[in-house]
């Protein structure tokens, strides 16, 4: 199955977590810094300017908790929302196209995979891949990563409203593409930050990957 399914209880569910108090908690420009595990983590993941703040801002139903800009590269490091005690969302700096110094871009890169490797309580990352442009190479250098870290990840397509009679096909392509990755979860989420679909489904996501690590 390509498409995500939950169930009614799935989505209250993921509606009572995410009607926390979500705040900023922490934000690490390099390893050093990151704070310390509590809890599980979850991040999000994807090329500059796919809408990772726009979407965390849609789950958290906090309208500028995360920074949101038309300028790709400006989230500059791992930033860190908590908002249950048990669970914390990382809003990651955008790989690929940015517009800022080389050698900064590859600073964040090398960061974004040094946290993906060395994160014992990461429960799951969300890659992030526009639904107007489907997977680009920088992706699947960060599936390469995951799959080689055994983290496991989901593809969640963004933009989803402005694709509308190819989402069906791009949904069956990603799924083929991803099929044989060990790490990746089969199930593909489609959203839309700004017409507020998928986000009750992913709410659910998160909240069955974290009751699923508890039993």
């Amino acid at each position: 199955m390509a498409v995500a399914d939950f169930t009614e209880d799935d989505i209250e569910a993921g509606r009572r977590l995410f009607a926390a108090d979500w705040r900023f908690a922490a934000a690490a420009g390099s390893t050093d810094a990151l704070p310390a595990m509590a809890g599980a983590e979850v991040a999000f993941a994807g090329r500059s300017n796919v809408g990772k703040s726009s979407l965390i801002n849609a789950l958290t139903g906090r309208k500028a908790l995360a920074r949101t800009s038309h300028t790709p590269g400006r989230t500059q490091e791992l930033i860190f929302f908590a908002g249950p005690p048990y669970l914390t969302v990382v809003d990651m700096p955008g790989y690929g196209y940015a517009a800022a110094p080389k050698t900064k871009v590859k600073a964040w890169t090398e960061l974004i995979h040094a946290y993906l490797r060395g994160r014992a309580n990461l429960a799951r990352v969300y890659v992030l891949i526009d639904a107007r442009h489907g997977l680009k190479p920088p992706d699947a250098a960060v599936l390469e990563s995951l799959d080689e870290a055994a983290v496991s990840y989901q593809i969640v397509l963004t933009k989803a409203d402005q694709v509308r009679d190819g989402l069906a096909s791009t949904i069956a392509s990603l799924g083929a593409s991803i099929a044989r990755r060990p790490a990746a979860f089969p199930d593909i989420i489609a959203t839309s930050a700004r017409e507020g679909s998928g986000i009750a489904e992913l709410r659910a996501a998160v909240a069955r990957v974290l009751r699923e690590r508890e039993v």
